[in-house]
């Protein structure tokens, strides 16, 4: 049964919300990854590793404010220090220093990474009837599955 977001039990809304948060943290840390690859690749595959990485970034920032505004239609708290996304976050910081093939390889994780993440979000949502928030996770998954595919083919 399809529930609104006042009708989800406290303890619904609050994992609900954690999940949703992990997302944001996630997205906004492979935001700057996308970002910083961007800025820093070189070698032969410049050109469409510039436009790749720049592609990333962009959609990942408006995915950022999707999330977070998942969150407060929730009527919850949207972290948004970068401590904290830092800090919560299972994609990690990276200097840039790297490859070619280094970075796609980690920006190729981080998608993987971020599907797995909305797609646990999302089964914890159909769990409780909430699918607007299903929905936009299995919608952002499927982008971020599309990214490592990208990413994948870059490598083969």
């Amino acid at each position: 049964m399809t529930q609104t977001a006042e009708a989800l039990s406290t303890n619904a809304r609050a994992a609900i919300v954690e999940a949703l948060n992990q997302s944001v943290a996630e997205t906004a840390v492979t935001t700057m990854l996308a970002q910083n690859f961007h800025w820093n690749v070189k070698g032969m595959a410049f050109g469409p590793l510039h436009e790749l990485f720049q592609k990333i970034y962009e959609d990942h920032f408006v995915a950022q404010d999707d999330l977070a505004e998942r969150i407060r239609a929730l009527d919850a708290h949207a972290e948004g220090t970068l401590a904290g996304m830092l800090e919560r976050s299972k994609v990690k910081e990276h200097d840039g220093h790297a490859t070619d093939q280094e970075m796609i390889k980690t920006m190729q994780e981080a998608q993987e990474t971020l599907a797995a993440t909305l797609a646990g979000c999302g089964e914890l949502a159909a769990e409780h009837g909430d699918t607007l928030t299903e929905d936009l996770c299995i919608a952002r998954g499927q982008t971020h599955e599309k990214f490592a595919w990208f990413l994948r083919a870059h490598l083969a």
